[in-house]
């Protein structure tokens, strides 16, 4: 049981999770400051806000660090409670890339997009530490002097950076693709063991019992995607049913909250807001599809071919249909006076 089951968990696991921190980490760490801004000038409104969201969580592949950062700036004054909602929308849509890229079975190619990234990642060192920003010039004239010069500093400077970061972003998702590739190793042995094809039976008595340990696993490792991915991969082997695997990932964006509502505590009160509705939306949302699963099921079949696909079309239908609906109660009024109670 050891080497056949709990090794290349353990090992498929902590691939992932390194993947995807080294992902986030990177592309934080490239996008910096900016990260404030966009939020600040794209949440006028909950439409912006959703599309602001939806793409930023794509692009940093972390639906918790936009959500912490907006729960920071409602608590530091910046940003309104009413504006958060919409970005709040955004992420559970952005989440869905990570879902689908991973429903691609890219895991062949894991180790070439590894090294080819490390590489790209050791030459930009090899070209040198990324410069420092030039001091400011003490008149006008020898700053218009050094201005195309300053232009080509800055310009370089930006190229490189974009370069290392990129790469290491890269190599995240390629110890990804790795994870799980050792994840799905696991599926024959599972399906001889005893308890695990009891839980299965359980479950498929009332599903009820896959959210809830999507929900517990979720909230215990802090990463939704990790514990999609390896209910794509027990689906894709056969050790679990779709229906299962599904309901294990709805209950996995119940289990997202937590982190919420942990950044949540030591906020505002508009701060403590967003975190709850974060809350009502995946909860809700768990609560409007559990009913429907099998339908759920049954249309991601007619979008994707196997297990692990399906799967993740039913994650990216699941969040766009519940942010779709709630979006237009962003647009309440009672909004506008709850946080004016809070203050």
């Amino acid at each position: 049981m050891i080497h056949a089951i709990i090794l290349p968990v353990a090992t498929g696991f902590i691939l992932f999770l390194l993947g995807m921190k080294l992902m986030e980490t990177s592309l934080q760490t490239w996008a910096g400051p900016r990260l404030q801004l966009w939020l600040e000038r794209f949440t006028r409104t909950p439409v912006r806000g959703l599309i602001t969201g939806t793409v930023l969580t794509a692009a940093l592949q972390s639906s918790t660090a936009i959500t912490v950062i907006a729960i920071g700036l409602v608590g530091a004054g910046v940003l309104s409670f009413p504006r958060t909602l919409g970005v709040i929308l955004g992420t559970n849509i952005g989440t869905c890339l990570t879902t689908e890229l991973i429903g691609l079975s890219l895991g062949g190619i894991g180790v070439p997009i590894l090294i080819a990234s490390a590489s790209v990642w050791l030459v930009s060192w090899l070209a040198g530490p990324l410069p420092q920003a030039s001091e400011p010039r003490s008149n006008a004239a020898q700053a218009g002097a050094a201005l195309p010069q300053t232009a080509a500093h800055d310009g370089g400077r930006q190229w490189l950076r974009s370069v290392r970061y990129g790469s290491l972003a890269v190599a995240g998702f390629s110890l990804v693709l790795l994870g799980i590739e050792i994840m799905q190793t696991i599926g024959p042995a599972l399906q001889s063991r005893g308890l695990f094809a009891w839980f299965v039976h359980q479950a498929q008595t009332s599903l009820l019992w896959g959210i809830l340990a999507g929900s517990a696993v979720t909230a215990l490792v802090h990463s939704s995607a990790a514990v999609i991915a390896m209910a794509m991969s027990l689906a894709a082997t056969g050790a679990i049913p779709v229906e299962l695997g599904v309901a294990i990932t709805i209950g996995a964006n119940v289990g997202t909250c937590v982190t919420a509502v942990i950044a949540g505590m030591s906020s505002s009160r508009a701060g403590r807001y967003v975190a709850w509705s974060h809350v009502l939306l995946n909860v809700g949302g768990a609560i409007l599809f559990y009913p429907i699963i099998h339908w759920l099921v049954s249309l991601s079949a007619l979008l994707a071919s196997d297990a692990a696909s399906q799967i993740a079309r039913s994650q990216t239908i699941f969040n766009i249909v519940g942010s779709l609906i709630a979006l237009p109660l962003c647009y309440l009024s009672m909004w506008k006076r709850l946080e004016f109670r809070s203050q």
